[in-house]
């Protein structure tokens, strides 16, 4: 061991500076051979990290059954239901966000862009699907919160399966269809949310960011038929009521960073081939890096009312695609996304 007279630089013979260091750590520990246990810690570190990854995106679906048993708990305590005027889930819908909201804030730094495009009435918003879409519980949180007002969401066939979810998405106000009750939705002056690409691209897309939509148009009918219809009363009380009949808003939304927080290995062939037989999402997925998250709402869609499903369609698409090629960096980096914490961006809501 080195003197404790000696320093770690003497001339051309002196230690290189790592091997000093280590000299030192062990003089200071009282241990003797302290390379032996750093080669030891390394080697459990190669072990344990590849682990880590795969577990670190069940730890989401850990929180989403918290998030259950809290409502279940919830729903026991009816002495509860007095403090809220309006519904008896608002109350478990402000816990609920807020915690997420916080989780946000602190893993993801999350934050939303555009927030002021959405209307005060109904609209739909379609995104683009993560392989976890962790993004969009992040920013249901961020609605209830800001604008005291849930946004619906159009889950995919299979989430209605999963043991234990039924409140869960009964609560957040999750539903897997038909058109027709999602016309209903937007008619009735709600926010109704959509992924066109759903499981697939969430499965199939990857750092390239690619959309996965095949030809799916039934959001952009849906669109079309809930046109919104806004009742203006005439001031003479002779004259009836007219109606006119407004555009729809279509938002596209885009979340920076979602694929680095979590890759699916769903393009492999295997996983490909599973989940076209058996349309369950059977890929493994690794993560759950604490990289920068942040939503980007665009402007609205124009289109004519009497524009094609087919036609609405495609300019949905090209708003998403124009969303992706201005925020996401084209492939995806994980180190750089984690940098991405470091760097701010326009003021955020």
């Amino acid at each position: 061991m080195i003197a404790n007279n000696q320093t770690c630089a003497a001339g051309q013979d002196s230690a290189p500076y790592m091997t000093c260091m280590i000299h030192v750590l062990g003089e200071w520990l009282g241990v003797e051979q302290v390379e032996d246990y750093l080669n030891f810690a390394s080697h459990l570190l190669w072990v344990f990290t590849p682990l880590i990854l795969l577990v670190l995106p069940y730890f989401t679906i850990f929180l989403l059954y918290l998030t259950i048993i809290f409502l279940h708990i919830y729903k026991r305590k009816n002495v509860l239901k007095a403090a809220y005027s309006h519904n008896l889930w608002d109350g478990a819908r402000k816990t609920v966000a807020t915690l997420w909201d916080g989780h946000a804030a602190v893993w993801h730094g999350y934050e939303v862009h555009g927030m002021e495009k959405i209307p005060e009435g109904p609209a739909l918003i379609i995104f683009y699907h993560g392989a976890i879409p962790i993004d969009f519980y992040y920013f249901m949180a961020k609605i209830f919160i800001h604008k005291g007002r849930t946004c619906r969401v159009v889950a995919d066939h299979f989430v209605f399966k999963i043991p234990g979810f039924s409140l869960l998405l009964d609560v957040f106000c999750a539903l897997h269809g038909p058109r027709e009750k999602c016309v209903e939705i937007l008619r009735s002056g709600h926010l109704l949310a959509i992924s066109p690409g759903g499981v697939r691209e969430a499965l199939l897309s990857d750092e390239t960011y690619n959309i996965i939509w095949g030809n799916r148009k039934g959001f952009a009918q849906v669109a079309i038929d809930a046109q919104v219809r806004t009742f203006l009363s005439a001031r003479d009380t002779a004259e009836k009521e007219t109606c006119i009949s407004d555009q729809l808003p279509i938002i596209p939304m885009f979340t920076q960073n979602i694929r680095e927080g979590f890759r699916s290995l769903g393009g492999t062939r295997l996983f490909r081939w599973l989940y076209e037989k058996f349309r369950y999402p059977f890929a493994p997925m690794y993560g759950g890096f604490p990289v920068k998250l942040r939503t980007f709402l665009g402007d609205p869609i124009p289109y004519d009312p009497k524009a094609t499903a087919e036609e609405v369609a495609e300019k949905t698409k090209n708003a998403v695609q124009a969303l992706i090629d201005k925020h996401q960096r084209i492939p995806g980096n994980i180190r750089s996304a984690l940098l991405d914490r470091f760097h701010k961006e326009q003021k955020a809501n």
